[in-house]
């Protein structure tokens, strides 16, 4: 969406609100021994206290408040009873949600309890991207110049990129136009952003595969050549300098 008046902001602040508190408690909350299902329900009660209705659940009749994936699944993971997190596990949790007619969406990798799998580097990595590439949008810049720079500083640091998972603009609904912000260049794409247009900005950084694949299962997606991915995510307002940061109190980049 573009926001044209002071309620469009106002609503859309609320709603990134309730999504980047709502991730930075489950964050928190995670701990060993716990289950996928423990977390999500937990996220539900936060979500709820706000008013707001899972996104994915309301759009895709998604089976769960939010998506949850652990280690080599890269997201779309489903909360399980049967998923119990373990130290040194990957986990992902993204956080999407409706409130008031207005739409958000969030997300973040980390490392439960110690880093035994060696998984911080690349948790690191895409917090790090996904800060320059923020830094770096700004009204007319061209969409395909920051795929170009999101991969480019992903290859720096000796990782891939996802090429079949992207960034989308939100704000009315759940995914929007802008759609398939890659984090790649595209010499086919001449789209620019936009001033005062809303996008959920994230990265999808691997280890060793450049695409997602779905399981059977209808949801989860793991790599085409296995290995991990990171995922870091924030709602944003593009203006005329730096973007507005709507999901700021998630905290993932702290």
């Amino acid at each position: 969406m573009s926001i044209t008046n002071e309620s469009e902001l106002i609503g859309m602040q609320k709603v990134s609100e309730a999504v980047a508190f709502t991730l930075k408690e489950m964050i928190n909350y995670a701990d060993v021994g716990m289950t996928t299902k423990d977390l999500d329900e937990y996220g539900a009660k936060i979500l709820s206290g706000f008013g707001a209705k899972s996104a994915p659940y309301l759009t895709y009749g998604f089976p769960g408040w939010t998506c949850i994936s652990v280690d080599n699944e890269f997201c779309h993971g489903i909360p399980s009873s049967e998923r119990v997190l373990k130290e040194g596990d990957l986990i992902n949790i993204d956080v999407s949600a409706e409130l008031n007619g207005y739409w958000a969406d969030n997300g973040g990798s980390f490392v439960i309890g110690k880093d035994i799998n060696q998984h911080q580097k690349l948790v690191d990595a895409s917090k790090e991207i996904l800060e320059k590439t923020i830094n770096n949008i700004k009204g007319g810049v061209k969409i395909a110049d920051i795929g170009y720079l999101m991969e480019s500083e992903a290859k720096k640091r000796g990782y891939k990129v996802i090429k079949n998972l992207g960034g989308h603009g939100v704000g009315r609904s759940l995914h929007e136009q802008p759609d398939e912000l890659m984090n790649y260049k595209s010499r086919y794409d001449f789209r620019r952003f936009k001033k005062n247009s809303v996008v959920a900005i994230e990265t999808f950084i691997s280890t060793d595969s450049t695409i997602a694949v779905e399981l059977n299962d209808g949801w989860t997606m793991v790599g085409n050549k296995g290995g991990y991915m990171a995922q870091h995510e924030h709602t944003i307002v593009i203006t005329d300098g730096k973007p507005i940061i709507l999901t700021q109190m998630n905290e993932i980049l702290n």
